[in-house]
Order: C-alpha cells, then sequence, then structure tokens
C-alpha cells in the first residue's frame, strides 16, 4: 500500500523566489512565515520575518564585499533565523536554499534552527537551481510539497511557453550583440547560472560566464579587451537606484569610456534584486527585459523606465 502524501498546511518560506513560486501556484493563503527579504508579491509584508542579514549593506560594493569575506573567514553564518518564532509557528514546510550562502539564509542555518525543536516535526526542502530546467523543476518540487503537482505541470508549461515566444521574436533580429553581465561591481563578477541561458534566448551572445555554473569573478582586462556591443549591470541585491550609486565605480575604470557599449550608449542598469538574481517565475520578466535591452526595434514588453534604464 503507498504512503500518503503529506500536504503542506503551514509554510515558511525563508528565500524570495521560493515565496513567489509558492504564491504563483495559488498557495500564498498558506504561508505562515518569510525571510526578510521576500517581498513579493507584496502582500507578503504581512507576514512576521523569520531572518535577519549579520551584514551592514550599505557603503560601496567594494565595502560591502570586504565586510562580508570578514563574517564568512570567521566562519560565521551570514544570516541569523528566528528560531524562537519558526517554532511557535509550527509549519509543516520550511523552504530555503544550499546554493549559496550570501543570496539567502542557508540549509545549515535552517537545520540549526530546527533541531531545538523538541515538540514539532517540519519538513524542509532546500532549493539550489544553476540552470532554468532547475529552476522548473523546483517549483514542481515545491508544487508537490504543497499538493498542487498539476498546477506545477501547468504553471511551468506557461512560463516556457512564454519564454519561447520571446526567444522566437529575438531570434528574428538580424544581429546578435555581444553582452557583458555584471553581477557585482566591485570587486567584478560576471553572471553565470541561468544568466547565460536568458542571454542566449534574448538574442544576444553572452561573453562571461557558463550556464550551469556559478557566477566567475571577472578581470576589467578581459572584459576591456573583449569590447562588448552591450553591457548589462544587474548586481545581486541591489536595485536601480543603489547600482546607479556604484556606476562611478565602473565608469572610473581605465578605458571604461572608450567601450563599444559606453560610446553606442547600450549601458543598461537593470533591477537585479526584483529580477535576475531571483530563480523564479520573474526570470521569464527577466527574459523580456533583457530582449528589450538587445532589440529594442523588435521587442517592447514595457520594462524600460521602471525595471531598467540606460545608464548616462
Amino acid at each position: 500500500m503507498r504512503e500518503p502524501v503529506l500536504v503542506a498546511e503551514r509554510i515558511v518560506s525563508l528565500l524570495p523566489s521560493a515565496t513567489e513560486i509558492v504564491a504563483a501556484l495559488g498557495c500564498a493563503d498558506r504561508l505562515v512565515g518569510r525571510s526578510h527579504e521576500c517581498d513579493f508579491p507584496p502582500e507578503v509584508a504581512r507576514l512576521p520575518a523569520l531572518t535577519a542579514s549579520k551584514l551592514d549593506g550599505e557603503g560601496t560594493s567594494c565595502a560591502i564585499d570586504q565586510r562580508l569575506k570578514s563574517i564568512v573567514q570567521e566562519g560565521l553564518a551570514v544570516y541569523r533565523v528566528d528560531g524562537a518564532t519558526l517554532r511557535a509557528l509550527k509549519p509543516d514546510l520550511i523552504v530555503t536554499q544550499d546554493q549559496c550562502e550570501v543570496c539567502a539564509v542557508s540549509l545549515r542555518d535552517v537545520e540549526a534552527a530546527v533541531c531545538a525543536w523538541t515538540d514539532h516535526d517540519a519538513r524542509i526542502v532546500s532549493l539550489a537551481p544553476a540552470s532554468l530546467a532547475d529552476v522548473w523543476a523546483d517549483m514542481q518540487r515545491v508544487a508537490e510539497a504543497l499538493g498542487v503537482a498539476e498546477r506545477g505541470a501547468a504553471l511551468i508549461q506557461q512560463l516556457e511557453t512564454r519564454v519561447g515566444a520571446i526567444a522566437a521574436r529575438a531570434a528574428a533580429a538580424p544581429d546578435r550583440p555581444r553582452v557583458a553581465c555584471i553581477e557585482w561591481i566591485a570587486p567584478l563578477m560576471a553572471a553565470g547560472n541561468w544568466m547565460p541561458e536568458l542571454v542566449a534566448l534574448a538574442g544576444g551572445v553572452n561573453l562571461f560566464g557558463e550556464a550551469g555554473r556559478h557566477s566567475p569573478w571577472l578581470d576589467w582586462g578581459a572584459l576591456r579587451a573583449s569590447d562588448p556591443d552591450v553591457v548589462l549591470v544587474a548586481p545581486c541585491g541591489f536595485d536601480i537606484a543603489r547600482s546607479r550609486r556604484d556606476l562611478a565605480v565602473l565608469e572610473a575604470l581605465p578605458g571604461w569610456s572608450a567601450l563599444r557599449a559606453v560610446r553606442a550608449g547600450r549601458v543598461a542598469i537593470a533591477d537585479g534584486n526584483q529580477y535576475f538574481n531571483r530563480p523564479g517565475p520573474r526570470l521569464v520578466e527577466s527574459l523580456e527585459i533583457l530582449a528589450e535591452i538587445l532589440h529594442p526595434a523588435r521587442c517592447r514588453h514595457g520594462h524600460e523606465g521602471e525595471d531598467w534604464v540606460r545608464a548616462g
């Protein structure tokens, strides 16, 4: 006899993209707690925040990077988990991640908090997507944990259909711009994981970062030598206004003003916090943004001015 499937009714999401997945599956009403970074859809703000960052996010991206490295070198976790409140909420499902201890609270932190419980069991689903296929698979895993597997399959099909339509329109463009995607400004980091796939789908040629692999550090000399047609600045965790503040760091690099993308006015600043760095349903909107940037004459989705802007 098959064991009955346990359906989660009280969910804690400690990952912004997971919160968006739960909502897209029509199960936002089951959420009882979130991370301090979960802010979409807006109604999740009513939920108690169960995490906090030990990292001061003020200052330049270089200063943030230095403080982060200091915390990690000391063997400390970057985030705090409010274990007492987590226990009081009595979730039967906790969604977290074990891909990056910088991006969100880690599996290790959650397990440490849960281990302190003595009177309640909670299932932990940990996500670690490295590619678009992984993102879709994680959506299905969450859907199955929520007992809505059919909704998961339907959501994935809908998203893949939208991706196909955007890609087909971009593919008809007469050119394929060479793109440098910057995920962190100082020190320079290129975008990896699903981003090279998105660039290709948007009708571009990705210059740095490999699909399915973590984002790599980027040497300024290599970026300068590549002379990209387009530069996308979308730092992880930064909105447009925050990225604008650090743009001067790039502009001060020797040879920046001579880059083809700079001279052509094709440096774009996008909201890396809400879009590109969240492996959830809005990666499709991220693709729309990229298509607009790369092929403005063919692809207009209404994102310019709000979700991305031209630098300068």
